[in-house]
């Protein structure tokens, strides 16, 4: 679940702001493992659900089927009841860029869903998004739908130790850019462990190389930037949670849970190889 974007934290201190340093949980070894294993589940049950996203299906369905996995497997959906949030997954669908809100909408052929999902299990956190299309697609929504997940994998690339927040988001928000799309400035990836968003703050976009915080083995963050055809530019729905781009234009995200280690990125959040889908995904 993408976090909402916040400036750095500042402190008034005998009359001087003060910057004040993000709170960087570093993890161990043990402590990967446990993010692997609830990361799997929140992989397992995000491709249960987007296997469900078939013509005719409702969105309230989809979140059933998520549902049930996530407790069958002993954890609990980290998502329900987060900040109020009433559902376990976010369903996103066409126009909607994140935080959509599992109703009675009742998926139609053609259309795109972006589908989040959280599980915690034995006190860690797994958060994992995929987009997919319901029945056949049009080629100007499979090609955004590439592109975002292959922007992902860039920002993966770049979590590498020495490489800087700035380098990263360059290079995603380049890759993006240079490929005739936008990205999402407000919603951003975040850290993640015992709870599901944790510093650092990751964002893709209006960075400068060499800037940020520096990567270093025991990081564990999220990598998901989001993708618009159209603007970046986004507004919230009276529901308090629905976001959607302004101009109306498609929007698709992918996201990793990614610990850094001394040898570079290691993906948390992979699905068991029967859950994967047909498309490699």
């Amino acid at each position: 679940m993408p976090t909402f974007y916040r400036h750095p934290a500042r402190l008034e201190i005998e009359g001087k702001m003060v910057l004040i340093r993000e709170q960087i949980r570093y993890k161990s070894r043990k402590e990967i493992e446990k993010l692997r294993e609830a990361g799997r589940v929140a992989a397992n049950a995000l491709r249960l659900a987007a296997r469900a996203a078939k013509p005719g299906v409702s969105l309230l369905e989809i979140d059933r089927v998520a549902e049930a996995y996530i407790r069958q497997q002993g954890a609990s959906p980290s998502f329900k009841g987060y900040h109020g949030f009433p559902a376990t997954l976010c369903t996103s669908v066409n126009d909607k860029v994140v935080h959509g809100i599992p109703s009675k909408y009742v998926l139609q052929e053609g259309d795109i869903i972006a589908i989040d999902c959280g599980a915690k299990l034995d006190g860690y956190h797994g958060d994992t998004c995929l987009t997919v299309g319901v029945g056949k697609i049009s080629d100007e929504a499979r090609r955004l739908i590439q592109t975002a997940q292959l922007a992902m994998f860039v920002g993966i690339e770049h979590c590498r130790p020495g490489e800087r927040l700035g380098d990263m988001a360059t290079a995603v928000q380049t890759f993006a850019e240079e490929r005739g799309y936008s990205i999402v400035r407000e919603y951003i990836g975040h850290g993640l462990g015992r709870d599901l968003h944790e510093d650092p703050q990751v964002v893709f976009a209006d960075q400068r190389p060499g800037t940020g915080f520096r990567m270093e083995p025991g990081m564990t963050i999220t990598i998901e930037p989001i993708l618009n055809i159209g603007s970046h530019k986004c507004l919230v729905e009276p529901d308090g949670w629905t976001v959607r781009t302004r101009d109306g234009q498609l929007s698709a995200q992918f996201e990793h849970d990614i610990a850094i280690t001394k040898d570079g990125p290691e993906i948390l959040s992979i699905p068991d190889p029967e859950f994967e889908l047909e498309d490699g995904l």
